[in-house]
């Protein structure tokens, strides 16, 4: 059978709630899947406190995806088989989640500068029962209105780094996110490294986390050949997944469409764990 490593739900920028999610996974045939939102574990714990966990035909891997900080590239590291009630990740989340808030207001009052109709309300009438409202959503609000024609147009117009409606927020660093997953009980992983965009800081952060994600949809034979040479070198796990939001926007337009081996899958895995 088949797993992915790597999904979003509304907890975060997906359009699946966790318990579509989890039936989408067990329709296309995933035996593992792994819960990745932003910078939340909420969608995970919304499952477990809710009895939507029941069938166990699907085994749930807690997970998290954090953005860390870095001036001039996008990084992101997984945490895989965390304690979703451990308090210094709660804390590092919490901290997060109050940025994220302060940056959507600040970039809603740049755009109503930049002469866009849009509020606050219009964003969160288009998120609907996303529990992360963040740049997408002011995109989506900003096509809907028929401002721009694609989300991408939007980024690249206006919300991206340097242009006129964007607004920084907190990212934590690297050591601090390896620090947290680790007291979390879990294993850190560098996702996407392709998207890094620079493979000689790609090598420094392989010296710092437990993991590489070398199967993804956009990285072709060599990409997965050439991370594959890393993660030997520094002795790490290597994972995979879809990075599934539900959106036809992102690399694949459906849960199953890209999958990784139960093998891999199983690393993350603890049998009975009823967190």
């Amino acid at each position: 059978m088949a797993s992915d490593l790597h999904t979003h739900t509304i907890f975060s920028d997906g359009s699946f709630s966790p318990e579509e999610l989890v039936a989408e996974a067990k329709k296309v045939g995933l035996n593992y899947l792994a819960v990745t939102d932003h910078d939340t574990v909420d969608g995970v714990k919304y499952l477990y406190e809710n009895g939507l966990y029941s069938d166990k035909s699907i085994k749930l891997i807690t997970g998290i995806e954090f953005s860390a900080l870095n001036s001039e590239h996008d990084i992101h590291i997984i945490g895989y088989d965390i304690d979703i009630y451990d308090g210094g990740l709660s804390e590092m989340v919490n901290d997060i989640a109050e940025s994220r808030w302060e940056r959507f207001s600040k970039i809603i009052e740049n755009l109503q500068k930049e002469k866009f109709n849009i509020r606050e309300t219009d964003v969160l009438k288009t998120a609907g029962d996303s529990k992360s409202i963040g740049r997408f959503h002011i995109a989506k609000t900003l096509v809907k209105m028929g401002a721009f024609k694609t989300v991408r147009e939007v980024f690249d117009k206006m919300l991206s780094k340097g242009r006129p409606a964007y607004a920084p927020r907190y990212f934590p660093e690297i050591n601090e996110i390896v620090e947290v997953i680790h007291n979390a009980g879990g294993k850190a992983i560098l996702a996407h490294p392709l998207l890094v965009g620079d493979d000689e800081l790609v090598e420094k952060i392989c010296q710092k986390v437990d993991g590489l994600e070398i199967f993804y949809p956009c990285h072709k034979a060599q990409d997965v050949q050439r991370y594959k040479i890393m993660a030997v070198k520094y002795n790490l796990v290597t994972t995979g997944g879809s990075d599934f939001h539900g959106v036809t926007s992102r690399f694949v337009n459906a849960l199953g469409e890209f999958t990784v081996s139960d093998e891999i899958a199983k690393q993350f895995y603890r049998s009975g764990d009823d967190r």
